[in-house]
C-alpha cells in the first residue's frame, strides 16, 4: 500500500516537474520572440531615420550648389540714382533691381522714360534720365550694350528700336529683341541664320528667317541696317 502511494506521489511529482519545465521554457521563448520583434522594429526605425537624414542632407547640398552656381552679370548704372557705378547682379535681373541695388532713384529721376521690367544682360550700361532731359530735348541713350550700341530708350513698345538702327549682322539677342514685334525666339533665329549663312547682304534677307513674314518685315525694316 505504501509502495503504491510512493509511486503515485512520484508520478505526480514528475508531472509537476515536467509542467514547470514546459512553463519556464515557454516563458523564455516568448521573451526571446518579443525581444526579437522589438529589435527588428528598432532596426527599421533607425533605417528610416537614416534615410530621412540623408535625404535632407542631399536637398540642402543641392540647394547650396544651386545658389553657388547662379550666374552673375555686371552692369554699369549712371544718371539719377543715388549710387552710380558698377553693379554685380544675378542673371535675369531687371532695371528695377539695378535701381534698387544702386540705392534707389533721386527725386529728379524720370522713371516714366525707362522700362523698369527690362531684363538686363552682362556688360550693359544703364542711364536713368532726369526730368529736364525731355524739356531740353536732350538725346540720351538709356541702355547700351557692351559694344556701345543703343539697346532701348522709350518705355512704349510701339516705338521700340526707333532711336537707332540695329545692325542685324552684329546685334546680340537683347539688341534684336528691341525691334518691334521681335521676341526671344525670332531673335534667336536671326542669329542662327546669320551663323549658318553668313552676314545679311541686305535687310530684305530678313524675310528668309522663319517667322518673319511680309507684315513683320514691314514693321522692322525702318529700324535695321546691314552696315
Amino acid at each position: 500500500m505504501l509502495e503504491r502511494l510512493d509511486l503515485k506521489q512520484k508520478i505526480i511529482g514528475g508531472i509537476a516537474v515536467v509542467i514547470l519545465v514546459i512553463g519556464i521554457t515557454t516563458f523564455f521563448l516568448l521573451q526571446q520572440e518579443e525581444n526579437s520583434i522589438d529589435f527588428d522594429q528598432l532596426v527599421e526605425v533607425n533605417e528610416q531615420e537614416n534615410k530621412e537624414e540623408n535625404t535632407n542632407e542631399n536637398q540642402e547640398s543641392q540647394e547650396k550648389m544651386a545658389k553657388e552656381k547662379k550666374i552673375k552679370i555686371t552692369v554699369h548704372i549712371t544718371g539719377e540714382i543715388n549710387k552710380k557705378g558698377i553693379l554685380v547682379l544675378e542673371e535675369g535681373a531687371r532695371i528695377a533691381d539695378a535701381i534698387k541695388a544702386a540705392g534707389g532713384e533721386t527725386k529728379q529721376a524720370d522713371l516714366d522714360e525707362v522700362n523698369l521690367a527690362y531684363e538686363l544682360q552682362d556688360g550693359q550700361k544703364i542711364y536713368i534720365p532726369n526730368k529736364k532731359d525731355k524739356k531740353i530735348n536732350e538725346e540720351k541713350t538709356y541702355i547700351t550694350s557692351e559694344s556701345g550700341n543703343n539697346v532701348i530708350k522709350e518705355q512704349n513698345s510701339s516705338t521700340k528700336g526707333a532711336n537707332k538702327k540695329v545692325n542685324i549682322n552684329t546685334a546680340n539677342q537683347s539688341e534684336l529683341e528691341t525691334l518691334p514685334g521681335i521676341g526671344a525666339s525670332i531673335a534667336s533665329r536671326i542669329i542662327e541664320y546669320r551663323q549658318q549663312n553668313g552676314k545679311f547682304q541686305k535687310i530684305e534677307d530678313l524675310q528668309n528667317v522663319k517667322g518673319i513674314g511680309d507684315s513683320k518685315y514691314t514693321n522692322i525694316k525702318e529700324y535695321v541696317t546691314v552696315k
